[in-house]
């Protein structure tokens, strides 16, 4: 009898050590910017909030600067199933659902009062796509305002005619062909190299690109045109999300809203240093001269009317709804 007791214990002894401690989760997070960038420090964070809030039960890792997927990939990767949980640049997916591509027009939104207001009008419309295609939006953050690098002085729109372009979406794509430019695509791992290499001499986008890329090391002038603010979003498989129970799924959500708060908080931060540390480095960095910022605004005006041509009724809801007082 002891003997059988002994072999029942044994067994179950054997079983329990099989089995994964407290029936822990492990989530994948892709992300498209190096690990010192505020959004991924931001990542990192609500990563260990998640952690911490779930009591250990969801581990979630952050892949940086495309060491998982590239930045064009991570959308499909989670939606697909093959990362849980993922951060995207909106605008990358403009192509895709012109709504993306909102805060990615020139001088629609260019403060950071005005970029929060338009998200809460395209946060509806993100939610319900998303919800579509089997994916949640988890939070967002803006990026600082967008402004233009060159290795020359940029008096006006005339002087980028014929540049080489470093585009990151169909919006600044799309610049380049109004301005006479030649847009070239190149995602921020890769940017450096780019530069180094004369395949791109100029781009459209913020001081904390321009200090993770060290901008500094190849281009010289930096005008701070602030023509918009685009977003990252972390989005998560809506069927990793619903396979948590009920305490994990709102130890995200906390650590989600949480992270959105921050994020914002230190994008405003970051605007304010990252331009300091390029003037450090040697850079010119000035406001766009009245011709030059006539002529953007020019282009913002007819980029509007094209995306609203493609919107339809649904972008032209989520633009009056953003200008309603």
């Amino acid at each position: 009898m002891n003997r059988r007791l002994f072999s029942i214990t044994l067994a179950a002894s054997a079983i329990a050590l099989s089995l994964p401690a407290a029936a822990q989760t492990k989530w994948d997070l892709p992300a498209a910017y190096p690990a010192t960038n505020f959004h991924t420090v931001n990542l990192t964070q609500f990563a260990t909030d998640v952690d911490r809030l779930s009591g250990g039960k969801l581990k979630i890792t952050v892949h940086a600067n495309a060491s998982l997927f590239k930045a064009p990939e991570i959308k499909r990767a989670v939606q697909g199933g093959q990362a849980q949980i993922g951060e995207i640049l909106l605008v990358n997916f403009q192509n895709e659902w012109q709504p993306f591509g909102a805060d990615g027009l020139p001088f629609l939104a260019d403060s950071y009062d005005e970029s929060m207001k338009l998200y809460r009008a395209q946060k509806p419309l993100l939610e319900k796509k998303l919800a579509e295609q089997g994916m949640m939006l988890l939070y967002s953050v803006a990026w600082p305002p967008q402004g233009i690098y060159s290795k020359k002085p940029i008096n006006s729109a005339a002087d980028l005619k014929g540049i080489k372009w470093r585009a990151y979406s169909p919006s600044t794509a799309r610049i380049a062909e109004l301005v006479g430019a030649q847009p070239v695509t190149v995602q921020a791992a890769e940017f450096s190299q780019a530069l180094a290499t004369g395949v791109v001499e100029s781009t459209m986008t913020s001081g904390a690109t321009g200090v993770d890329s060290k901008l500094f090391e190849h281009l010289k002038f930096y005008y701070d045109v602030q023509a918009w603010l685009p977003k990252n979003a972390v989005i998560v498989n809506k069927r990793a999300f619903d396979a948590l129970d009920k305490a994990t799924q709102d130890a995200v959500l906390k650590a989600g809203a949480d992270a959105e708060t921050r994020g914002w908080a230190e994008s405003r931060k970051v605007n304010t240093s990252t331009l300091e540390t390029l003037k450090t480095n040697g850079m010119t960095v000035a406001p766009p001269s009245a011709q030059l910022k006539a002529d953007l605004t020019k282009i913002g005006d007819t980029m509007l009317k094209e995306w609203l041509d493609k919107a339809g009724a649904e972008g032209k809801a989520m633009v009056d709804a953003y200008r309603k007082p």
